[in-house]
């Protein structure tokens, strides 16, 4: 074999190497799998017990526990549907809530706060604020393999639900988180793919 050969097997040799090790490196291309748009719905479903009040979310954005907030507002006598709550009454509803409340360091311009962000009109069709969450799934040899939260959103009261369109029934389970930061309070933390 002559010098200019054995360079040659040698070249040959280091690419296909080079390509072995780029193959191997961790978030290389993978030719198999690809990324589809999750479709994610509902997730505003709230407790029988509270009327139609998100109070996950107005707990959360108080930080409290959502029991101590639902013993707190079973002392308020709310308005009639349709009807504008009196002076003194808006008054009693308050030092009610604010009595339950105000050992857990929630102030009244903290309650007005919160509570006037998740304030709605149901029967309007209205809706608290909310963000719709966005996410991408790996789909591997046509098998949805993880999903990954690309935006959170804001405002799920309840576990929304995930499909991925054209790939059948995906399990998944769905992790929300709450805080008192209000924009991103009801937000999708993580979507984990089961099984």
């Amino acid at each position: 074999m002559t010098t200019s050969s054995k360079t040659a097997t040698a070249l040959a040799a280091v690419a296909a190497l080079g390509a072995a090790a780029l193959l191997a490196v961790p978030g290389a291309q993978d030719a198999s799998a690809k990324t589809v748009t999750v479709r994610i719905g509902g997730g505003h479903a709230t407790n029988p017990v509270d009327h139609g009040r998100p109070v996950v979310l107005v707990a959360a954005g108080l930080g409290v526990p959502t029991d101590v907030f639902r013993t707190a507002f079973s002392g308020v006598t709310p308005a009639g549907a349709g009807e504008e709550p009196d002076p003194a009454q808006v008054q009693r509803n308050k030092e009610a809530l604010l009595e339950v409340l105000a050992p857990y360091g929630v102030t009244n311009d903290e309650l007005d706060r919160v509570s006037n962000y998740y304030r709605y009109v149901q029967s309007a069709g209205e809706m608290w604020p909310t963000t719709a969450a966005t996410a991408r799934a790996t789909v591997r040899h046509g098998k949805v393999v993880a999903i990954k939260v690309t935006g959170g959103g804001a405002g799920y009261s309840s576990t929304p639900t995930v499909s991925v369109p054209g790939y059948g029934v995906t399990k998944v389970r769905v992790t929300l988180s709450y805080g008192k930061n209000l924009r991103a309070n009801g937000r999708i933390a993580s979507i984990k793919v089961l099984g």
